[in-house]
């Protein structure tokens, strides 16, 4: 199959989940022997990267404001695709996924596939304006698309109530991993299992405030075992603001410790290392980081909202959402417990090695795209 992806920033994935799952099933599908295309944004992926892990990278430009940064890129990249003759094209996410009509009408032998990553709509980064397109695409991703996949049970389950869309269930994935070094840990004066660890995006509707407040209260508590910390691995993404409140916030809090970005083998030594996952967010549509730690073999701690609880299943703990004090109580507890929390992150790992494997999303993304196409012949 001759394969594009369209609406993602690019790869190899620096920060996104969207980013990350296109690289992982992408590189999957071209090792497979298929040829695949990914379009990315002169601003995220190196312009002198033409290819990656066996997928061929088609740069476009884009318009780097808040507003028409995806937008723009995705027209470009519509208009081209329009022209190469691909077997098949997956927009990611509902606000790329409005474009996609434009293939529908012009390209109608081209299998189209739109994947639901999660209800960008909640994002609290965008203004109302904003909020109401991406309900748009929500309507668009889930009728318009020859089909539509979904990345989580509750956002299915969301589909076919709202638009009668039965779409295909295909979660994100996580590697088993563990790096036994702690070389790179030294650079914020952190030691192995004596750290508290988030990892994602410094976004409003990912709750890291609710997690430095809980963490505050425990500390002027004595609650903390002593240098214990809180690390908090991620940068904003047109989210000045709330990351200069999640700094002001954390002044003069010297175990409040932000590491900006990470990605290799620093991130895989933060997750190895840390003593408990925390993800305190208000929506989502699968982490892929609660997967990542959870594979790693770390105990999650997470808000209980249907996707977190999704994710764990029996293999973490949850907290009520928005709740600081509940969460605070959960972690006091937490950190008095090492051998309790050993025990749930080896059956993390288990649940991921089970049930969220990239592996065998790209197998079934690869059939997804099969049945389409076989549809389209029938016709």
């Amino acid at each position: 199959m001759r394969i594009a992806f369209i609406g993602q920033k690019g790869i190899p994935a620096v920060s996104g989940g969207v980013e990350k799952r296109v690289e992982e099933l992408s590189s999957r599908m071209a090792e497979m022997g298929h040829e695949v295309f990914v379009y990315a944004r002169n601003n995220y992926t190196d312009r002198n990267l033409k290819e990656y892990r066996g997928v061929k990278i088609i740069h476009l430009p884009n318009i780097p404001t808040k507003h028409l940064d995806a937008i723009s890129h995705t027209f470009l990249a519509t208009m081209h695709a329009l022209f190469q003759g691909y077997d098949v094209i997956n927009y990611q996410a509902p606000g790329p996924s409005t474009l996609s009509w434009i293939i529908k009408i012009f390209n109608r032998k081209t299998a189209l596939v739109g994947t639901f990553n999660s209800r960008d709509c909640f994002h609290q980064k965008w203004d109302w304006l904003a909020r109401t397109y991406l309900r748009f695409g929500e309507y668009i991703i889930c009728t318009i698309p020859h089909k539509t996949i979904v990345v989580s049970k509750s956002l299915y389950d969301w589909a076919r109530k709202k638009y009668g869309t039965y779409g295909a269930i295909i979660p994100n994935g996580a590697e088993i991993a563990h790096n036994p070094e702690t070389n790179l840990l030294s650079q914020w004066g952190l030691k192995e299992k004596r750290y508290i660890l988030y990892v994602g995006r410094l976004i409003k509707h990912k709750g890291i405030h609710y997690l430095i407040e809980a963490f505050k209260r425990l500390e002027d508590t004595n609650k903390l075992p002593n240098n214990f910390k809180l690390v908090i691995a991620g940068d904003g993404f047109h989210t000045d603001e709330y990351v200069k409140y999640l700094r002001l916030i954390s002044e003069k809090r010297g175990n409040i410790i932000f590491t900006g970005a990470q990605s290799g083998k620093a991130l895989s030594q933060l997750f190895s290392h840390t003593y408990l996952f925390v993800q305190p967010s208000e929506s989502e549509g699968l982490s892929i980081a609660l997967l990542e730690a959870m594979g790693y073999g770390i105990a999650p701690l997470v808000s209980n909202i249907k996707e977190n609880k999704e994710a764990v299943g029996n293999a973490g703990f949850t907290f009520i959402v928005k709740d600081i004090e509940d969460l605070k109580e959960k972690l006091a507890y937490l950190l008095n417990k090492p051998a309790e929390t050993e025990r749930i992150g080896a059956l993390a790992r288990e649940r991921v090695r089970r049930e969220f494997s990239w592996d065998s999303a790209a197998g079934k993304t690869l059939r997804a795209y099969q049945d389409v196409i076989n549809s389209l012949a029938r016709k």
